[in-house]
């Protein structure tokens, strides 16, 4: 390609200005040459199963007018059998430089791949091999094929028990070590996974003490915003060395943030994989929701702008282990059912590695229960009354004919009183905790949040709880949580169902008839158990602190066994195994 002139240089700028004032088809009739050179680099010779490996385009000279939309990279790997992989990748600059694309190998072995750079008819390609060690990664989470109400980490075959929290607007934090911290943090109380969004927004904050500011926002930009003509503009005249960086604002108006979708805010996902990466090191679970109706404003449903989205997310996070989709938040507010059924099925072919999926509506008979592509419940249900719905839940599942995980993912936040809420007292730390045994109890999964009374922005601005994952030391509700946790990851939990028919009214039980049985008092006192003849190592589990009380060895025989009173008030639970 000829070097231009500084007359050349604007000559062509007038002409593009005055192609784009024209519309994106007029743009499309010109087309520049293809660039310069393109460099390929690997970031390793080895790696262990269930890491990633990145290789990257190095685009001399770009001058795509979108490259996001008028180049690719995208690629195939083969592990030495029958298996192949199609990848595509993603653009990681603004102008067109950079592209990268990930692999995540799930095996050891000896691996060969092929990528190619496309650009406006122009190819580019580069092959290459390296080598997957077993390493010891947990890899992704996966439905049990053989217990099909729970998880199992791909890697190891350990069964995961879901313990989540809400964080939506983790990534609203300008300070990355206080995103870094809020996940280690999380980590450290049990909890192993974590509800993010990617690009919802919202000016609401229903009544908390968080606030838009310095330090945190919930306007995330996953997509330019400002004046999406002049930004367009401000892009090429940059490309072409004529200014325009002045055109680069973000627009904090929820309402009217004028997102260019055609194009991605990369240091925006830049900082979300970064996140994702120290949540991966601690094996926590990022659950990845793709938006929120509280956004307001929405690529169009169906549309290549919204595909674009959903593409780039996977191309970016896709080789992560530790990911989960969520198609959104309050789904059903802005998109239908079938929609999520054409959707979700269309993430799972994006998705080389099939990372589990779900959606999240405000009514529980929109979930796409009998489809292939959804994976586990995401309820959202706030009465104190969850055993019985999450029983009733499994019902209704069994009646679709296809067994998957059930989970309610919004059952209340830690003194959060809505209008929908139960009642004064229904959100206390103290209540959560307890509804998380009946959920627990009924053989499913939940996921809460933190108080937010610590404040963002708002003195003592030392927390953010639900809204942004922060938390400091005077909040201790997951203390509580971790004890549920304590329990039942100390036996089989997932070989159980539940069976309370075989305790006393008023009283929950999880059993592997013979074997095993979970028992929850919620108040205390004694229990009637029909256990099946034999003798069981029996002890108590204080609830609410985690302290356990040995029993004696329990012989049981052909009549119902009644325990002795619970060693103290509160709630406890009971275990006796064969």
């Amino acid at each position: 390609m000829p070097e231009l002139t500084p007359w050349s240089t604007r000559r062509r700028a007038a002409l593009l200005v005055g192609l784009a004032a024209l519309g994106s088809g007029a743009l499309a009739l010109w087309r520049l040459p293809p660039p310069g050179a393109v460099a390929f680099t690997r970031s390793t010779d080895e790696l262990e199963a269930y890491d990633f490996i990145e290789l990257t385009a190095q685009v001399s000279s770009p001058h795509a007018a979108n490259p996001f939309t008028d180049a690719s990279l995208s690629g195939v790997f083969r592990n030495g059998g029958d298996a192949s992989w199609s990848v595509e990748g993603f653009c990681d600059s603004e102008e067109g430089g950079v592209y990268r694309l990930r692999f995540m190998p799930s095996a050891p072995g000896d691996y060969s791949y092929t990528i190619w750079f496309r650009q406006n008819g122009w190819t580019r390609s580069s092959s290459g091999a390296f080598h997957v060690r077993a390493g010891s990664r947990r890899g992704p989470i996966r439905v049990d094929a053989e217990h099909r109400w729970h998880f199992v980490w791909e890697g190891t075959g350990e069964h995961y028990f879901f313990n989540g929290t809400t964080a939506y607007w983790l990534m609203g934090w300008r300070d990355e070590k206080t995103i870094a911290a809020s996940i280690e943090r999380l980590h450290r109380l049990a909890v192993n996974r974590l509800r993010v969004t990617i690009a919802g927004r919202s000016n609401q904050y229903w009544g908390e003490r968080v606030m838009a500011g310095a330090t945190w926002s919930p306007f995330l930009t996953p997509w330019p915003a400002g004046h999406s003509w002049a930004q367009r503009l401000g892009h090429l005249g940059r490309l072409l060395g004529v200014g325009g960086d002045a055109l680069d604002e973000v627009a904090d108006d929820v309402y009217h943030p004028d997102f260019d979708y055609r194009r991605f805010d990369v240091p925006y996902w830049q900082k979300f994989e970064r996140g994702l990466r120290v949540a991966r090191d601690l094996d926590m679970i990022v659950s990845l929701v793709l938006d929120m109706a509280d956004s307001r404003v929405h690529p169009d449903a169906g549309s290549s702008d919204e595909e674009r989205f959903i593409r780039y997310a996977v191309a970016r996070f896709a080789a992560f282990s530790n990911v989960t989709w969520d198609l959104g938040d309050d789904l059903d507010l802005y998109r239908d059912e079938d929609w999520s059924h054409e959707t979700g099925s269309k993430l799972k072919q994006w998705d080389p590695y099939r990372h589990l999926a779900t959606s999240h509506p405000t009514k529980n008979e929109h979930q796409d229960r009998g489809s292939d592509w959804f994976d586990f419940t995401s309820f959202q249900e706030w009465s104190r009354e969850q055993h019985a719905f999450m029983l009733a839940q499994r019902k209704l599942q069994e009646q679709a004919g296809r067994i998957i995980p059930q989970t309610n993912e919004e059952y209340g936040y830690e003194d959060h009183y809505p209008m929908w809420a139960p009642g004064l007292g229904s959100d206390s730390s103290e209540e959560l905790r307890r509804t998380a045994w009946q959920i627990a109890m009924a053989g499913g999964y939940q996921t809460t949040g933190e108080s937010t009374r610590r404040g963002t922005n708002v003195l003592p601005d030392t927390g953010g709880g639900w809204m942004n994952g922060r938390g400091d030391e005077t909040m201790t509700m997951f203390e509580g949580y971790r004890h549920m946790v304590d329990f039942f990851t100390s036996f089989p939990w997932w070989l159980t169902d539940p069976h309370d028919e075989l305790v006393s009214s008023g009283n929950e039980c999880l059993a592997q008839p013979g074997k095993l049985y979970a028992v929850y008092l919620p108040n205390a006192g004694s229990v009637t158990v029909q256990l099946a003849p034999g003798s069981y190592r029996a002890s108590w589990w204080e609830a609410a602190t985690g302290r356990r009380v040995p029993l004696s060895k329990v012989v049981a025989g052909a009549e119902p066994w009644h325990s002795p009173s619970a060693p103290g008030p509160g709630d406890w639970a009971l275990l006796l195994q064969r």
